[in-house]
């Protein structure tokens, strides 16, 4: 026997031996629970539309998206964000189809809950972005400028309309300065004291959200610039967050998830409010592309690309794989 009989002394690979081995002494948990559906719901459709770049993805029509409100509940998602999608001519330069009792969000929201009840987390896109002729995220001033302050005006006026329409918790997406703020006074001044905000802390702009803009029919010219942040940055999302968690957020995001992995772990690190990270249109298409391609395991590139997300720290991930991944994790798949 040679010195040398014993090494290497310290194996990592003896917990790697067996699946439950390797069950057992993961450091990372993926849940239903941690899963959140994001859906697009459509006006004036009869029969889903299915999203060309977004395979397996439609947009609902109010009864398929009960169905799918309670297909996740049976999953064990705890939540679905909803967006609307509202007919063409009733976008203008305000957006005024968004804060209407009677758009298709309001409507929306008012279907999920009546479905589900508390049964999900019920919670609505708070942006402009989808009701407006321009497809920007807010009103705009005389030189064709996203204009902040007016914007905020019109989101007080959504937060309350989604609130009463059922919405268990309001997503500002849309990064105007001081959005959280204005929203929380609107909703505390109108009865509103329970109803959480999910801020948008963290939202870049981003080459990954092609395929949302058709989801949602966006009718965006030029680019959102002036107001998402720059990729390139990374301090600028911990003052976002300071600002965000003032103003009196109850939970934070960061959007896109997986370029930002980096991000998500700072913010995770730096907070004790949950955090979510959104798996956004780009990252699901690229996925699906290429298992389409045979180039990767469908399968297992989305439940590594979800661990991957909890991992770094984010306890809420809307993925639009939600259901079909909670229904794998609750048959013992993840």
């Amino acid at each position: 026997m040679t010195a040398y009989a014993n090494f290497p002394g310290s194996r990592p690979r003896r917990l790697r031996t067996t699946p439950t081995m390797r069950r057992m002494v993961a450091e990372t948990r993926l849940d239903p629970a941690n899963l959140i559906l994001p859906a697009f719901v459509r006006e004036g459709i009869d029969v889903p539309v299915a999203i060309s770049a977004m395979p397996g993805v439609h947009q609902h029509t109010l009864d398929t998206l009960r169905k799918a409100a309670v297909e996740a509940v049976s999953a064990g998602v705890s939540g679905i964000m909803l967006f609307g999608v509202p007919e063409d001519g009733k976008k203008d330069a305000r957006g005024t189809a968004g804060t209407d009792p009677d758009g298709i969000l309001q409507v929306a929201l008012r279907a999920v809950r009546e479905e589900v009840g508390d049964e999900l987390v019920v919670m609505s896109d708070l942006c402009l972005d989808e009701f407006t002729d321009h497809g920007h995220c807010g009103v705009l001033d005389a030189d064709g400028r996203v204009d902040n302050d007016a914007t905020l005006e019109r989101y007080a006026e959504m937060a309350q309309v989604q609130a009463d329409a059922g919405a268990h918790v309001v997503g500002p997406s849309g990064m105007m300065d001081g959005q959280v703020g204005v929203i929380r006074d609107a909703l505390d001044q109108t009865g509103h004291e329970d109803v959480s905000i999910l801020a948008y802390t963290v939202k870049y702009s981003s080459a990954f959200y092609g395929p949302f803009r058709e989801a949602v029919g966006s009718s965006l010219t030029g680019d959102r610039k002036t107001y998402q942040q720059d990729p390139a940055n990374a301090r600028e999302s911990l003052r976002e967050l300071a600002l965000d968690l003032a103003e009196g957020a109850d939970m934070v995001m960061v959007k896109p998830a997986g370029p930002y992995l980096d991000i998500l772990a700072k913010v995770a690190e730096s907070v004790d409010v949950p955090v979510a990270a959104y798996q956004i249109s780009g990252e699901y298409a690229m996925i699906e592309a290429a298992a389409e391609k045979g180039w990767i395991d469908r399968d297992k590139a989305i439940l590594e690309s979800l661990t991957g997300i909890r991992r770094a720290g984010a306890q809420m991930i809307l993925t639009y794989w939600a259901t079909e991944a909670a229904q794998w994790l609750g048959h013992g798949r993840g």
